[in-house]
């Protein structure tokens, strides 16, 4: 039977764990957008600019090769708190007028390297609290909530930044953070780690190899990261390619992804949806295509509303990577992903934006489309055998 979004709020711990990520999310985007027009008022550097909002998504590979087994060794409703204190904290600090930009890069990168870690501990937690048909649909309400976040957090954030100064703004992201960490601290049970040992740089590196080593799994994780990075690159130049209509792009992407979740979540039957990650992915960048011709705006729009419906595949992705991860690594497993998908999305950006520099942004978007669409069907090919087989890993047998 099929798990309803209502039922999901009357799960304990549930919703505690859904409302404290929101704060996060908000404060992430109100604090992002703030920190990156502060950066580029004060320096007049659009590199560093978009690295003060970047810069946390490629300090995730760092936090994954150095941090993630505590995703799994730590206390979750005590890390995720503590977390939430440390952007609370940090934010605050980036408010202090006269830091030099360096200084605020050095903040932001030490934040990706925690978020890293919170990834892990959150989707953990949250794999823990639902069974094995809720975990879907719950991360697929997780998705379109931090959707909706991002379109009222932008739009409420430039509103703010016209009234207000981005040291305000940035404050107030401080303030969202801290009550993510009030909610998360009261709001949800102590559970004890999933997995015995402390955490180190050697358990990380050893579970990392141990996810790794099994081929399908190992198929599936390129398959979170790559395409949808790709695809990243292409909206990471919505505003180069739109200047006057960026927002609007955002927007309907934003709705693309939203649909995208539902569709996956709440309406395919699991012996379809099982199915339809290649062809969610082939939908996700297909449309950019369109752009060399340099459509005209509503067109454009439609193009980013259709493509972004194929982010839903990973949805159907991270299901797959649960059936192929004990459940004690599950933090750790997708931890992983997260990490992973959120460096590759810094990496796409950074290369669609040197292809744009070279050529221009519609060249750059159709180039990086074609990437996406070869290196989607590349792994359909080497998967197609490994789909069908279930593998599982044993766990450590130290427990470390």
């Amino acid at each position: 039977m099929s798990t309803s979004y209502q039922s999901l709020f009357r799960t304990p711990e549930f919703t505690p764990l859904f409302l404290g990520a929101a704060a996060q999310n908000a404060g992430g985007t109100v604090g992002g957008l703030a920190l990156g027009t502060l950066v580029y008022r004060s320096t007049g550097s659009p590199l560093l600019s978009a690295l003060s909002m970047f810069g946390p998504s490629l300090a995730q590979v760092l936090g994954a090769t150095f941090l993630l087994s505590g995703a799994d060794r730590l206390p979750p409703r005590t890390t995720l708190a503590a977390i939430s204190l440390t952007f609370a904290v940090a934010t605050a600090g980036l408010a202090l007028p006269g830091l030099p930009a360096g200084a605020l890069l050095a903040v932001v990168l030490l934040l990706g390297l925690v978020a890293s870690l919170g990834g892990g501990v959150r989707w953990g937690l949250l794999n823990e609290i639902l069974d094995k048909d809720g975990y879907l649909p719950g991360r697929s309400l997780f998705n379109m909530m931090s959707g909706l976040v991002q379109i009222a957090g932008y739009a409420a954030g430039g509103a703010l930044l016209a009234a207000v100064s981005p040291r305000t703004c940035l404050l107030l992201a401080a303030a969202l953070y801290l009550t993510a960490a009030v909610v998360l601290r009261l709001g949800l049970t102590a559970r004890p780690p999933r997995a015995a040992g402390r955490p180190s740089v050697a358990a990380t590196w050893r579970t990392n190899a141990l996810l790794w080593s099994s081929r399908p799994r190992r198929l599936t994780y390129l398959g979170l990261w790559l395409p949808n990075g790709l695809v990243v690159g292409c909206e990471s130049l919505y505003v180069s390619y739109a200047p006057q209509s960026a927002g609007t792009l955002f927007a309907c992407a934003a709705l693309g992804m939203l649909a995208g979740d539902v569709t996956v979540g709440r309406l395919l039957p699991p012996a379809v949806r099982t199915r339809m990650a290649t062809p969610l992915l082939l939908l996700l960048a297909t449309p950019y295509l369109v752009f060399f011709l340099h459509p005209p705006l509503l067109l454009a729009a439609g193009c980013a509303t259709v493509a972004s419906v194929g982010f839903g595949a990973s949805l159907v992705q991270q299901e797959r990577l649960m059936s192929l991860t004990p459940d004690e690594l599950s933090g750790h497993a997708l931890g992983l992903h997260s990490a992973g998908m959120l460096t590759m999305q810094g990496v796409g950006a950074a290369l669609a934006g040197s292809v744009a520099q070279l050529t221009s942004p519609a060249s750059a978007m159709t180039l990086m489309a074609l990437a996406s669409l070869a290196v989607t069907l590349t792994l359909a090919t080497a998967g197609r055998q490994e789909r069908r087989i279930p593998v599982t890993v044993p766990a450590d047998p130290a427990g470390r």
